[in-house]
């Protein structure tokens, strides 16, 4: 018996020593904020936040990769209590629909498919749909609804989903389980930002126009007499509807599928009746923005681009102002278009509705002269970004008699030639000069520099040893000691204070980096480029990652009095089917002015996502499919069952105060309505047919 016991004595002695080791060895650390917030959540393990479950979303939240207030399933004091935790606040954020992204059901489709025994949309693709060719719009078999956990999604009558806002949480399930991505996500920041791919069903129209305006959407509009609305569709990408309905070459018209039975629909001269009735009523019509945040932004240069900029940079919800050189807004457009074309009082409309989106213009403002990039971060600007234009511009402003600094220790090559024939041009050279391109000119132009103190003077060329310079001009740059770096490229520029101390070089093989010293650079293009300059913060202080809402870190934005003002300045991203030329001066680069209004417009809105980036320290993370101008896409090479029908031409009239379509000076209501009547309503390969109406 007394052996027994201590027998089952020991074995419990060993067991407990046993179990200590291995709580010991075993032992799961667990971070107290993850539990404390883990606690906080609902516990509805939705998924609705993009996380499997609420652990996950905790341990996101904590990692910065997931915002206080991403739980779907819970409100405002959740993601209070989530934020008091985390020792930050929560500013608005902005809410997210789900929307349908398609006109066609299967009941309208030309070739239907039997679904035998399959329920399940993404089965369906696979089988029977195929990947090649869009036979149909939406599948309709309803796995988006069955998706949805918050019963916001059903199936209508005409077999495409609708979307209960009221209900809708913005989770993304249905976008993430749709095979025809028909189903997307959207919000004001979404529709800036986006840029088009492959998988989406765009018109033709829409795919060549430079803005992306969805097109058939309000030529629709205008069908149905909602012209309030269409105007609202145009200005979501397009600031300056008024004046490009005047100027406009309409390359979305030369796309148009009725050029394959007879004339293009007159897509411009539409847009041109719908913003005319804006002006002419007197009313002001605005997109939709984004709710408001703490960030401000400079725009330097108060030119189309720039405007545009400060317009969607505004839609964005952050703070933005103008900074211009001369008295008047509008760049080149004042100068360069004819009276006939566009008078001043139409491009003056659309620039008091850059205004009206909250935009502050400050004209008789220079660069160099009334302010400098460091002075306005200083001032509490989070970003500056500079759209000065090119030389076009310059000789139209007829600013030429001083050398141009837009940034500190910056020049371009031809005020530095041009300073020892000018008198009133003066270039202040640091000992460091990094010249970027350049052309016969270039000996001459060092010859300067070297008289003004440079002593070391490196040229980047964009392109190879064989192919950069002429003999003559080699020779003559070995002779004076420069250095040379072929198939280099620009990235940043970054300085302290009001002075340039570094600029990072690319190697445009291989697209390895690095860093420079450089106290002077010299750009032998026409223009400065298009820069976003930010202060320079703590790396680990990147603020909430999802970019709508801003985690106030306090005394994040705050500059100690005596603390150096350290900034750098970020290149724009290249066009989609370019990415490869890495650096400033690439072929994709602008070098003059923009071949077009509509071609600046969409530069401002690029820049305007990409300050929306750098500000909030977001990763650009660019679709692997882009819709380019190189892209091979679906189409159709003939149309059927669409009868010829004459295009409308537009007669340029006068506003007619004493008839009740005075608010057109060209199309009168009959008439845009008739014309809007030809439109097909494209999708990649499906149109508007006469016998198939679309609900």
């Amino acid at each position: 018996m007394f052996q027994s016991i201590l027998m089952m004595g020991g074995l419990g002695v060993a067991i407990g020593t046993v179990l200590v080791i291995a709580s010991k060895t075993f032992y799961v650390y667990e971070d107290p904020t993850v539990v404390a917030i883990d606690d906080v959540l609902p516990g509805a393990n939705c998924g609705g936040c993009g996380y499997p479950g609420c652990n996950a979303n905790a341990e996101a939240i904590v990692n910065g990769l997931s915002g206080v207030n991403s739980c779907v399933a819970a409100g405002e004091d959740v993601a209070n209590a989530i934020a008091q935790i985390m020792g930050v606040s929560v500013s608005d954020v902005e809410p997210e629909f789900a929307g349908s992204g398609c006109y066609y059901s299967k009941d309208e489709a030309d070739m239907e498919y039997v679904y035998h025994g399959v329920t399940d949309c993404r089965a369906a693709m696979m089988m029977f749909g195929g990947m090649k060719v869009c036979r149909i719009g939406c599948i309709g078999l309803g796995t988006c609804v069955k998706a949805c956990m918050f019963d916001a999604l059903s199936i209508g009558s005409d077999g495409l989903p609708k979307v209960d806002q009221e209900k809708c949480t913005g989770c993304g399930a249905c976008e993430r389980i749709c095979p025809k991505n028909i189903i997307r996500l959207t919000s004001v920041t979404r529709r800036i930002m986006r840029e088009y791919t492959k998988q989406e069903c765009i018109t033709p129209c829409q795919r060549a126009c430079p803005t992306g305006i969805d097109i058939k959407e309000y030529i629709r509009l205008i069908k149905e007499g909602e012209y309030e609305s269409a105007v609202q569709v145009i200005k979501e990408r397009n600031p300056f509807p008024t004046v490009i309905s005047r100027i406009c070459p309409a390359t979305c018209e030369q796309n148009c599928r009725r050029l394959l039975q007879d004339e293009s629909v007159a897509i411009n001269d539409l847009k041109r009746f719908v913003c005319d009735y804006e002006m002419n009523q007197y009313i002001r019509i605005l997109p939709y923005k984004a709710p408001a945040t703490d960030k401000k932004v400079a725009i330097i240069g108060g030119g189309v681009e720039g405007l545009s900029a400060a317009y969607f940079t505004a839609r964005l919800g952050h703070a933005a102002t103008v900074f211009e050189a001369t008295d008047t807004f509008g760049g080149i457009l004042r100068k360069a278009v004819t009276r006939e074309r566009l008078s001043m009082n139409v491009l003056d409309w659309d620039i008091e509705g850059v205004e009206k989106m909250g935009v502050t213009l400050e004209p008789n403002s220079k660069a160099g002269r009334d302010f400098t990039v460091d002075g306005l971060l200083k001032k509490g600007y989070d970003a500056v970004f500079t759209a000065t234009g090119g030389w076009d511009s310059r000789l139209a402003r007829g600013d030429l008699d001083q050398a141009e600094t837009v940034f500190p220790g910056a020049y371009l090559l031809i005020d530095v030639v041009r300073s020892e024939t000018t008198d009133t041009m003066s270039i202040t050279c640091g000992k460091n000069v990094v010249i970027a391109g350049g052309g016969s000119n270039l000996p001459e132009a060092i010859d300067i520099l070297r008289r003004n103190g440079a002593q070391t003077v490196t040229v980047l060329s964009r392109r190879s040893k064989e192919q950069a310079f002429d003999p003559d001009v080699l020779d003559q740059l070995s002779d004076r000691g420069v250095i040379i770096k072929y198939e280099s490229g620009i990235t940043k520029v970054s300085g302290e204070e009001d002075q340039i101390n570094q600029v990072e070089i690319v190697d445009i093989k291989t697209g390895n980096k690095q860093t420079m010293d450089a106290d002077t650079l010299v750009i032998a293009a026409g223009r400065f480029p298009e820069l976003v300059f930010t202060r320079v913060i703590d790396p680990e202080d990147k603020g909430d990652q999802d970019g709508q809402k801003d985690q106030n870190v306090p005394g994040k934005e705050n500059i100690n009095e005596g603390t150096p003002l350290v900034w750098e300045g970020n290149e724009l991203v290249k066009k989609p089917d370019i990415n490869q030329e890495l650096g400033m001066l690439s072929t994709q680069d602008v070098i003059s002015e923009y071949p077009s209004v509509v071609d600046a417009i969409n530069g401002g809105r690029k820049a305007a996502a990409l300050i929306h980036h750098l500000m909030y320290a977001i990763e650009f993370q660019e679709p692997s499919q882009f819709i380019t101008e190189h892209t091979n896409l679906q189409d159709v090479n003939s149309l059927m069952n669409v009868n010829p029908s004459a295009r409308n031409i537009l007669k340029i009239k006068k506003a007619d105060k004493g008839t009740k379509d005075r608010f057109s000076t060209g199309f009168s209501i009959e008439t845009a309505k008739k014309e809007a009547d030809r439109c097909l309503r494209c999708g990649l390969v499906c149109y508007e047919k006469p016998n198939r109406t679309i609900k």
